[in-house]
């Protein structure tokens, strides 16, 4: 009697079915290097276990010395044979088989297959059936494309606002709706022609009208008719300086403040990063100078801060520097710091109100367009309070940074709103700055005896002392604030 271990069989078909288990695979066309290269499909298959143990049973008391053959279930793939040979003959091949020429605003260029290979695909759609895709995107930004596009294509300028000898606004630079290809535009133009041959694989490619984003028409029915205030920052020149705040001044120039809308240094100017085209300056963090990307464009805040004082406009949030930086108004100056400290500010005109920046090596000037909702603002500033002496600290060594004295000192300004020659509104806002220490450096010792050498020149104050921690805060003391003034501690600024 012949008796089968039904455990130890079953076991044995698992570990078959599971060795000699094939997954479909569908029929595929790819392009490698400008030519079809065809993915041959198979059926999957699958070992039917329950069967295949009988049939091994049945099996072992044969006398012949024949394969075995265990059933087994075959899956047909989605994409099959037929269908690749289809796909290659009348779509892969004939798209292969030459450049295409196109033309774009009277521009000539050509693509050739290894370009269009590779951007093209055929991928299954719900029929089975394999269908061309032009990864239109990669395309349009390659140079062969890229180059001729570019040179017909054009930006829309928008209206540029200045004001005139007489006061009022003048369009120094009158809007133009720009041209481009856009990527469905470019795959219209090349998927037609994929399949044809000779003279017929050449085509045009449509370009669009980009409107710009304010047009000269535009501008007048907004209201930007004459200058509501403009302010004027100068500091001393430093390579840092004059890319960062140059930087700044590039992306804040030429934005549009609607009625009753918020603008944010922050999100106008973006993190002060490499990457976003700053560079290194010197900063102050917890009175510590430090190097950091973005140094010097407290400049810019405290312009457009001023800027947004004299034009009578609602602040939000804004943070004076620690201890008071001499060449900033009393009380009337502004630092941040990406993520602790922003400056914003709402349009409370009425109508919109566009910012026109610009800088030197040695001085930026942000004028606020508009329409006037008084006929004047006022400044006021009371004495110093509160006054507080700096101490003197002594350093050593390549780290440390000649610092000059100021007392420390709370000040309040006043913002007075005349029209018709009356004051019909004051605010009052106060800012308290802490002591600026007196840093003195001497030189390192020598080890061992040496003659004594004479005393280092104390040198002038740095520069960078201008960007410093925004510890000390503006409040407004009457009415109340108009918003949060700034996160606590002494974040780095910039």
């Amino acid at each position: 009697m012949v008796r089968a271990d039904g455990q130890k069989g079953r076991a044995a078909v698992d570990r078959l079915a599971e060795t000699t288990a094939r997954a479909p695979r569908d029929g595929a066309i790819a392009f490698e290097k400008g030519a079809p290269k065809t993915v041959t499909p198979l059926a999957g298959i699958t070992l039917v276990e329950d069967r295949a143990l009988d049939t091994l049973r049945a099996a072992y008391l044969r006398t012949d010395t024949a394969p075995v053959v265990l059933p087994v279930e075959r899956t047909e793939p989605a994409v099959g044979a037929e269908e690749t040979g289809r796909a290659l003959q009348q779509f892969a091949q004939p798209a292969m088989s030459g450049p295409i020429a196109l033309t774009v605003a009277g521009k000539s260029l050509s693509i050739t297959p290894a370009v269009l290979g590779e951007h093209l695909k055929m991928r299954p759609d719900a029929q089975g059936r394999l269908v061309p895709a032009l990864d239109s995107k990669g395309l349009l930004a390659e140079p062969a494309v890229a180059r001729p596009i570019e040179e017909v294509s054009r930006p829309p300028l928008d209206a540029a606002p200045r004001v005139g000898p007489d006061g009022a606004v003048v369009m120094a630079q009158q809007s133009r709706a720009g041209r481009k290809v856009t990527e469905e535009a470019l795959g219209k133009a090349v998927l037609p022609l994929l399949t044809r041959t000779g003279a017929a694989r050449s085509g045009e490619i449509a370009t669009v009208a980009v409107q710009p984003e304010l047009t000269s028409e535009e501008a007048r029915r907004i209201g930007i008719k004459e200058k509501i205030s403009s302010f004027t920052v100068e500091f001393p020149a430093a390579p840092y300086r004059s890319t960062n705040i140059g930087r700044a001044v590039e992306l804040i120039n030429g934005s549009v403040v609607q009625p009753g809308k918020e603008w944010s240094f922050n999100r106008t100017v973006g993190e002060r990063t490499k990457e976003n085209g700053f560079v290194d300056g010197i900063m102050i963090n917890d009175g510590q100078y430090v190097k950091s990307p973005g140094g010097g464009v407290s400049a810019v805040a405290t312009t457009m801060y001023n800027a947004v004082f004299f034009a009578g406009l609602k602040p939000v949030e804004h943070g004076a520097h620690s201890f008071y930086i001499e060449r900033y108004p009393e009380g009337r100056e502004a630092t941040v710091a990406w993520g602790t400290l922003d400056l914003r500010w709402i349009n409370d005109s009425g109508n919109a109100v566009y910012i026109q920046a610009e800088s030197t090596d040695t001085s930026l000037t942000i004028t606020l367009l508009g329409t006037k909702k008084y006929d004047e603002i006022r400044a006021t500033k009371g004495p110093r309070t509160n006054i507080t002496q700096p101490e003197k600290r002594t350093g050593n060594g390549p780290a440390c940074e000649v610092q000059t004295p100021l007392e420390g000192f709370d000040v309040t300004v006043g913002r007075v709103f005349v029209q018709g020659g009356k004051e019909v509104r004051n605010e009052e806002f106060k800012t308290h700055y802490t002591p600026r220490d007196e840093v003195v450096c001497t030189p390192e010792t020598p080890a061992g005896p040496t003659t004594p050498a004479p005393p280092a020149p104390t040198a002038p104050a740095t520069p960078a002392a201008t960007e410093a921690p925004a510890s000390a805060r503006t409040a407004q003391a009457a009415p109340a604030p108009a918003g949060p003034l700034g996160a606590a501690g002494t974040p780095r600024t910039s």
